[in-house]
């Protein structure tokens, strides 16, 4: 089949600036509403490619993402979220962009044009066949991003992708592609929207998935977050009083002597 990047479309809206704040509100809510509907068509996707992350993990492998721009910023985001909420080591999910930490705030030109950086850039992290790298492009035509999978499928290294195109080139050169096509951006060619929302959401369920299966949730709670403030002692000792069914005062004392809810729980009444 023919490559048709359908986040590059036409919006299905025209004249923008002749519309009211609300209309304009109301039309991009429209739009974002149709993001989860196209993600539930590839759950199974995005099951197996969470399934070979589970499996490399357990053997002692990370997890890589890489992308540049919107893209490569989100998977900063989701990778600097799993030690404070799961307890991880920052070592174990990492997220690199094109053009370094630099990109993250300011764009770098070019940077996505770099086809040899990407590889330089994991050989940095000591990247082994043990980790998975999952290449994040809206466009699935990013050239850092897909020379990159290239090399690590020479190096017998898991792939994986999430586009918002249907058989991108990005697609092609991926063990476990995921293309959540989410059609027209509102904005014409603007994939922070929808597109942007649709990754999101997708690194929140393989990240989110994966820390379960590694034991990382007991019941429905974090019980291995870092306790990096206030809110967090307060959601630990919270955890605490229900889980053991003491009082408020018990449950902080166990907190701060055991320095985690999963230790506290551990080592109550020994």
């Amino acid at each position: 089949m023919p490559f048709i990047k359908t986040t590059e479309q036409d919006s299905n809206y025209n004249h923008l600036e002749k519309m009211s704040i609300t209309e304009v509100l109301t039309n991009i809510n429209k739009e974002d509403k149709t993001v989860a509907f196209a993600i539930e068509k590839v759950i199974p996707k995005i099951e197996q490619l969470t399934k070979a992350i589970v499996h490399q993990l357990k053997k002692g492998g990370r997890l890589f993402y890489i992308g540049a721009g919107t893209s490569g910023r989100l998977g900063i985001l989701d990778a600097s979220e799993c030690p404070p909420t799961f307890g991880v080591s920052p070592d174990l999910v990492l997220g690199l962009i094109a053009g370094g930490d630099a990109a993250i705030r300011d764009a770098v030109e070019f940077a996505e044009d770099a086809t040899d950086q990407g590889w330089k850039d994991l050989k940095k992290h000591g990247i082994t066949n043990r980790d998975v790298v999952i290449g994040i492009a809206a466009s699935g035509t990013t050239p850092y991003v897909i020379a990159t999978l290239e090399k690590c499928n020479q190096e017998d290294i898991i792939t994986g992708c999430i586009s918002c195109n249907k058989n991108s080139p990005l697609a092609a050169v991926s063990k476990f592609p995921i293309e959540v096509v989410v059609g027209p951006e509102f904005v014409t060619g603007s994939s922070r929207m929808k597109a942007g929302t649709a990754q999101k959401m997708v690194l929140n369920m393989i990240s989110t998935t994966t820390m379960v299966q590694l034991g990382k949730i007991k019941g429905n709670k974090m019980i291995d977050m870092q306790l990096s403030n206030n809110k967090l002692v307060e959601r630990g000792i919270r955890m605490l009083m229900l889980e053991l069914e003491i009082n408020q005062k018990t449950a902080s004392t166990l907190l701060k002597k055991h320095g985690s809810v999963r230790n506290a729980i551990k080592n109550f009444n020994l």
